[in-house]
């Protein structure tokens, strides 16, 4: 059994957001096109604090994209975003979010970011979405989201390292592009085994659900 996973596809990150993703928002009717041919539906949703250590705001002298090392390892400083029930932190308004089943919260902890679906950044804690999926019998992950270089990326990784069939949708996906990130992304992705396959791919081998 497969299903979709939709990464973090908030006001934030699009344009004109507090950290957009440069062509974030073109994921959206991407996303929207691939809904129906999935029955399973997942939605990320970043949920920081006020505050949240990884906010470069939060380390005095510190600006957006310096790192810092926290007690799980460096952490990229991030302008201030997804805050706790700000328009920021809403879903872009234009995606369909309607038969969603579960929202996975993350980064509320307030000092530990979260980039994966399914671990914070200390690889230990757990979100709770493998046991549903396995619950479930979802054996098959469609990834798809913001940003390819970071959330979508340790999400792809983390559903390799759990055991699950792992595609990353290349056209509803955008990366921020830090020194070469989206690159090294691709390459770590594919080494680890996740397929890429683009929405007409998708559509072409899938039959609509009813």
């Amino acid at each position: 059994m497969k299903a979709l996973l939709v990464v973090d596809v908030q006001n934030d990150f699009c344009p004109g957001g507090a950290l957009p993703v440069p062509e974030g928002d073109a994921v959206v009717p991407v996303i929207n096109r691939l809904i129906p041919y999935f029955g399973n539906i997942i939605l990320t949703q970043d949920w920081h604090p006020a505050g949240h250590w990884s906010f470069a705001s939060a380390h005095p002298g510190k600006k957006p994209f310096e790192t810092i090392q926290l007690s799980y390892g460096e952490q990229v400083l991030w302008p201030d975003h997804c805050v706790q029930g700000t328009p920021g932190a809403d879903f872009h308004p234009e995606l369909d979010t309607t038969r969603a089943q579960l929202i996975i919260r993350k980064g509320f902890r307030k000092e530990i970011d979260s980039y994966s679906a399914f671990y914070e950044n200390d690889k230990q804690t757990t979100t709770g979405l493998a046991g549903y999926l396995k619950e479930r019998g979802i054996t098959t992950l469609y990834v798809v989201g913001l940003a390819a270089d970071f959330c979508v990326k340790w999400s792809a990784l983390d559903g390799r390292r759990l055991g699950f069939d792992v595609y990353v949708v290349t056209d509803a996906t955008r990366g921020i592009d830090t020194n070469g990130s989206l690159a090294r992304a691709w390459e770590e992705m594919k080494a680890a085994g996740v397929h890429l396959i683009t929405s007409d791919e998708v559509v072409r081998q899938t039959e609509p659900v009813a």
